[in-house]
């Protein structure tokens, strides 16, 4: 290592510029009077595929912005290894992920409520929700025009989509048009995190403008190696930058927003975890603290593979190197077509029972087809719909794997080891299929391929999700909040036991929403913001 330079000091210091690190960067730079370090990991969010919507397929696999990072082997999965991308550049997950703009349910805050967490219901987060939002739909009591992340609808409508939708209601789920709005419960077209047909993440929509502040200072490409402390008191982070080891000091406050891997990973380096844990890897023990790294939750998704029956999937246009080079340029001239697609066009949130509150189920609809999430699409006209199960009961954790900074930890989600989980996505699947028998769907379906007419039975379902079921890259609660005793931050978002220590991100979800979380994210970012400034008030 270089002898390290002089050690800088700031008012805060952020760890991470993903999804809530960049909102938290905006809002406590916006008045002038707090000087602020933001840490990144990784480097500029420049790379092409970034900012054309449908480009998130080209970064499963690239380490210049993606953590890489995978799970240990998943003993209800086959023992499988699943994926677990992870943003490694400004924005963040925001930066590489699908785009679809889902809050979650009314439920889901309320919930958060009930545990304790005051301050967190439905009617206390809408606020940040609508102060983040720039609409296109306009505002309402629901919705906010005029914020730093702009939410727009599809560019337009698709056949196998509409489709789709007309077989969802045929089978009784009703018509959305805002998965946002009063209800979730339906079937519609998603909303996206973009702007003009352009990707819209936390680093475009809050970073561009903050990062020209004088009181704002962002270094790229440092891996912060651990939190400083005097006594229970953050005062300082440690970070790697090249070959260099700096040090960083913070007046008022250490903020963790490295989000649900990275948070409690840089926790248990600093001390903080399970003290048997940090023994093994000779890390001293400042607070034996269990529920770091504990309680992982993530949404895991089985999807169902169609051949269609006519020429209309993105495989048709992917294939048929005029149709590529054709839909190349209307994107170029008019920021449309399918380049300006996200992770899902269409979708819906159902419930497998009628006697449930609310949906339990969410389904993804995508007008391609593919083996695995980044391959080569299909030769042949193909489209898929996912099942992801909203409320999972499974809980796993995330370990470090020794002291050493640079080393991915250990990640286990432990997919279906609640039962309710495997009879939840047993019911998703069987209620698809019935969606996809519908005579609007049936029409445009020339074979199911996967799982395909020999899997029948509830067995069978269960079979198929184990062989092929894998994350909707939605991991939370590895540093959840709460009032018990495993719990990690208090409503505020403060590390029990510790002064000057808070985490922001979606690692501090007591429960995983229902849906994607990335809006959530932004919430939290933005709350979490907001109490930090009325404290240094």
């Amino acid at each position: 290592m270089s002898p390290s330079p002089p050690a800088a000091k700031f008012d805060y210091i952020i760890v991470g510029a993903g999804s809530a690190g960049c909102v938290l960067a905006n809002r406590l730079t916006a008045s002038g009077r707090h000087r602020v370090l933001l840490l990144e990991a990784g480097g500029h969010d420049r790379h092409l595929w970034i900012h054309i919507p449908l480009g998130f397929a080209k970064l499963f696999d690239n380490a210049k912005v993606n953590w890489l990072y995978a799970s240990e082997p998943e003993p209800e999965l086959n023992n499988r290894s699943i994926i677990q991308p992870r943003g490694k550049v400004l924005g963040g997950s925001s930066s590489i992920n699908g785009l679809l703009y889902i809050r979650g349910q009314r439920e889901d805050f309320d919930h958060w409520r009930q545990l304790g967490n005051a301050g967190w219901a439905f009617e206390d987060v809408l606020p940040y929700f609508r102060r983040a939002e720039d609409q296109e739909r306009g505002a309402d009591a629901l919705h906010g025009v005029g914020g730093p992340l702009s939410v727009s609808n599809v560019c337009e409508p698709h056949p196998l989509c509409e489709a789709f939708i007309d077989a969802a209601e045929a089978t009784g789920v009703p018509r959305n048009d805002d998965f946002n709005g009063s209800r979730q419960e339906g079937a519609g077209y998603f909303q996206l995190t973009a702007k003009n047909g352009r990707r819209w993440s936390t680093a475009a929509g809050y970073l561009r403008q903050a990062r020209k502040r004088p009181t704002l200072k962002i270094e790229l490409n440092a891996l912060a190696t651990r939190i400083l402390f005097s006594g229970r008191r953050a005062i300082g982070v440690e970070y790697r930058q090249g070959d260099a080891t700096r040090t960083a000091y913070a007046d008022a406050e250490v903020i963790l927003a490295g989000g649900a891997f990275n948070s409690p990973q840089l926790l248990q380096l600093s001390g903080l975890g399970p003290a048997e844990l940090l023994r093994a890897h000779g890390i001293d023990v400042i607070a034996d603290m269990p529920g770091v790294g504990a309680d992982l939750q993530d949404h895991l998704q089985v999807r169902m593979q169609f051949r269609c029956t006519e020429p209309i999937t993105m495989n048709d246009v992917v294939n048929n190197w005029r149709h590529r080079y054709g839909a190349g340029l209307r994107y170029i001239l008019s920021r449309k077509g399918l380049l300006s697609i996200g992770a899902g066009y269409a979708g819906a949130f159902l419930r497998t029972r009628p006697d449930l509150a609310s949906p339990d189920v969410q389904i993804h609809f995508l007008i391609f087809s593919t083996e695995t999430a980044g391959a080569a699409l299909h030769p042949f006209s193909g489209f898929m719909a996912s099942v992801c199960q909203l409320r999972p009961q499974s809980r796993g954790f995330v370990r470090i794997k020794s002291n050493d900074p640079g080393m991915p930890p250990t990640i286990q989600p432990r997919y279906l080891t609640s039962r309710d989980d495997r009879d939840t996505i047993i019911a998703g699947l069987t209620k698809l299929r019935a969606i996809m028998n519908q005579p609007a769907m049936r029409r445009l379906i020339a074979e199911e391929r996967m799982p395909g007419p020999k899997c029948v039975s509830d067995a069978d379902m269960l079979t198929y999700a184990r062989a092929t079921g894998t994350t909707v890259y939605h991991p939370t609660s590895t540093c959840r909040m709460g009032t018990d005793a495993t719990a990690v931050v208090d409503e505020r978002l403060r590390v029990h036991g510790f002064e000057r220590l808070r985490v922001v991100d979606a690692s501090i979800m007591p429960t995983i929403v229902s849906g994607n979380t990335n809006a959530a994210a932004v919430m939290i970012g933005e709350k979490g913001a907001d109490m930090i400034l009325q404290n240094a008030a």
